[in-house]
C-alpha cells in the first residue's frame, strides 16, 4: 500500500504583513512534512492565502485598487515567505483561483442537494476583522465599543438576508464522531474545548453575505456571496483537483492526515469543516492540531503594545535555522509560548553553537589533522561505543511516535540529549590521548562519533535543514539521499574519500553592549 501523507497550514489572510504566528504554523507543518519524507512517505504539503471577504474589499478600496490586483500583490508576499522560511510546500493555493472556485460551487451544490441550506434573515454580532459571528456571551464592552472576548476585535450588529447551513442538525453526529475518533482534535485541551462548545448546543450558521461583493457568488442568486469560511475551508480539497474525486491527487491524499492551525480558528476547522463534509458525504480529515499563540515577553503580540517580533527581521539578523530551532525548542506545541530576543540568543549560543555546532567542528577538525581527512573504519567496539550508538537506534520507534503524535517538544528534547551524550562521549574517550599508544582505539572512537553525528544530523534535518545538510554533505552524504533507514546503516561512509570542508555552522551571538 502506498505511503501517502497530506499536511496543511491554515491559508493566511493577506490583509497585513506576515507575522510570527504565520511563521510558526508554517514551520511546524514543514517539520512534520520533512520528517514524513524521511520515513519514506510521498508527502503533499499545502499552504496558501485566503483572499475573499469584506476586509479585503475594504482594504483594496482604501488603496484605490481592484480587489484581485490587491490580492495578487499581497499573496506574493506570503508566497515569498515560503522561501524565507525554507519551507518545502508542494503547492500554494489561492482562493481566487479557478480550481478553488469550482470546488466551492460543487460543495455548495452538494449542501443544497442534501437539504442543509436554506434562505432566511441574519441578525447578530459580526467581526469584519475575524470574518466571524459571535454570540452575546462571547462579546464584551471596552471603551464604549463591543469587542470579541477571544480576539479583541471590534464587532458590529449586522442584519441582512442570508443563506444558512443547518449546523444544529449535525450536533449529535459531530459528538459521536469526536467520541469515536479521540485523536481527531489535538491537543486534548482543544478537544475538550470543542466538545464543551458543541454540547452546549449548535445554532445554524450564516454562510452568505449581501453587504459586500468580493467573494464567490452563490449559484442562482448572485446578490449573495458565499460566506468566507465555507469558501476558505474548501481550499484543502481544491488543491486535490476536487470535484474530480477520481483524480490521482484526490485518491492519494484525501482525507488529509493533519491540518495544522492556530487555536483562534479551531472552531471553524473542528466543527464547521467536519459538518460541511458530513453533509456533502465526503470523508473527514484525520486530525486537526490547534497550536497556541506566540507571545512576546508573555504578552500577546499587538501593534498597540509595539511588541510584534517580525520573523523576517529576525531571520535576516540571526538566520532561518536558528529561528526554526528556537521556536520548536522553546514553545511547547499546543500551548501559548512566550519568546524573546534574549532567549533566542541563549538558545543559539547554548544549543546550536556550543552543543551541536561545536561537536561537529571539533570532530571534523580532529579527523582532518589525524586521519588524512578520512573517516576511519571501525574494528572492535567497546561497551561505551555500543551504548552511545544503540541508545539512539533503540529509541527510533519512540522518536517516530513523538513526531506522529505531533509531540515535537519530546522529540527535540530526546535528540538534543543524544547530542549532549555525544559531546560527553568524545570528551571522555579522549582520542587525542590514545592516538599514539592505541591508534586503533582512536579510529574506533572517531568512527563512533561520526556515526552519531550522522544520525543526529538526520534527526535534526527537518528542524535545521541548512546546517544539517552542510554536515551530511561534508561527510559525502547527499541530502537527496537521506532517510531514517540511513540511521541503521553503518556502512554508509566512503572511507577512501576525503571529507569536504565544514564551515562554522552557528556563530555565537555576542551581547550588543
Amino acid at each position: 500500500m502506498a505511503k501517502n501523507f497530506y499536511i496543511t497550514t491554515p491559508i493566511y489572510y493577506p490583509s497585513g504583513k506576515p507575522h510570527m504566528g504565520h511563521a510558526y504554523s508554517s514551520i511546524v507543518a514543514d517539520i512534520f512534512a520533512r520528517f514524513k519524507r524521511l520515513e519514506g512517505y510521498n508527502v503533499l504539503f499545502l499552504t496558501g492565502t485566503d483572499e475573499h471577504g469584506q476586509k479585503i474589499e475594504k482594504e483594496a478600496k482604501k488603496n484605490n485598487k481592484d480587489p484581485k490586483i490587491f490580492c495578487d500583490e499581497l499573496s506574493e508576499t506570503f508566497r515569498s515567505l515560503t522561501k524565507t522560511l525554507n519551507l518545502t510546500n508542494d503547492d500554494f493555493i489561492r482562493t481566487t483561483e479557478i480550481r478553488h472556485h469550482k470546488s466551492v460551487i460543487d460543495i455548495w451544490s452538494k449542501l443544497v442537494d442534501s437539504g442543509d441550506i436554506y434562505l432566511d434573515k441574519y441578525s447578530g454580532w459580526y467581526s469584519v476583522s475575524d470574518e466571524a459571528f459571535y454570540e452575546e456571551d462571547e462579546i464584551e464592552e471596552n471603551h464604549g465599543k463591543k469587542i470579541s472576548k477571544s480576539s479583541g476585535s471590534i464587532v458590529e450588529w449586522v442584519e441582512e438576508e442570508s443563506y444558512f447551513f443547518k449546523l444544529s442538525s449535525w450536533q449529535d453526529k459531530l459528538i459521536k464522531f469526536y467520541e469515536d475518533n479521540k485523536k481527531f482534535i489535538l491537543p486534548e485541551s482543544r478537544r475538550n474545548e470543542v466538545m464543551q462548545f458543541v454540547k452546549k448546543g449548535l445554532k445554524d450558521l450564516s454562510i452568505s453575505r449581501t453587504s459586500f461583493s468580493w467573494g464567490i457568488p452563490v449559484p442562482k442568486n448572485n446578490k449573495h456571496v458565499i460566506y468566507v469560511w465555507l469558501d476558505a475551508l474548501t481550499n484543502y480539497i481544491s488543491a486535490l483537483d476536487y470535484p474530480d474525486t477520481g483524480s490521482v491527487k484526490y485518491k492519494n491524499f484525501w482525507p488529509a492526515d493533519v491540518h495544522i492551525i492556530g487555536k483562534d480558528i479551531l472552531r471553524f476547522h473542528a466543527i464547521f469543516w467536519p459538518a460541511f463534509l458530513m453533509a456533502a458525504k465526503l470523508p473527514l480529515p484525520k486530525r486537526v492540531f490547534g497550536h497556541g499563540w506566540i507571545l512576546s515577553d508573555d504578552k500577546k503580540m499587538s501593534k498597540s503594545l509595539g511588541n510584534i517580533l517580525d520573523p523576517i527581521e529576525i531571520i535576516d539578523k540571526y538566520g532561518i535555522d536558528q529561528l526554526r530551532y528556537y521556536l520548536i525548542k522553546e514553545v511547547s506545541l499546543g500551548n501559548d509560548g512566550s519568546i524573546s530576543l534574549e532567549n533566542l540568543k541563549n538558545c543559539i549560543n547554548n544549543d546550536l553553537a556550543n552543543n551541536y555546532g561545536n561537536l561537529c567542528q571539533r570532530v571534523f577538525s580532529f579527523i582532518k589533522k589525524n586521519c588524512n581527512n578520512k573517516i576511519p573504519k571501525k574494528s572492535k567496539l567497546i561497551e561505551s561505543d555500543k551504548k552511545l550508538i544503540d541508545n539512539l537506534k533503540n529509541n527510533l520507534s519512540k522518536i517516530e511516535a513523538f513526531m506522529n503524535n505531533q509531540d515535537l517538544n519530546e522529540y527535540i528534547k530526546m535528540v538534543v540529549g543524544f547530542s549532549f551524550d555525544a559531546n560527553k562521549y568524545f570528551n571522555d574517550s579522549e582520542p587525542w590521548s590514545v592516538k599514539k599508544k592505541d591508534p586503533e582505539r582512536m579510529k574506533n572512537i572517531l568512527f563512533v562519533i561520526m556515526e552519531q553525528i550522522k544520525n543526529i544530523s538526520i534527526l535534526l534535518n527537518p528542524i535545521i535543514p541548512i546546517a544539517t545538510n552542510k554536515v551530511l554533505g561534508a561527510m559525502n552524504i547527499s541530502n537527496q539521499n537521506i532517510n531514517l533507514d540511513k540511521i541503521k546503516d553503518e556502512n554508509i561512509f566512503d572511507h577512501e574519500k576525503e571529507l569536504n570542508n565544514l564551515e562554522i555552522l552557528f556563530t555565537k551571538i555576542e551581547d550588543d553592549n
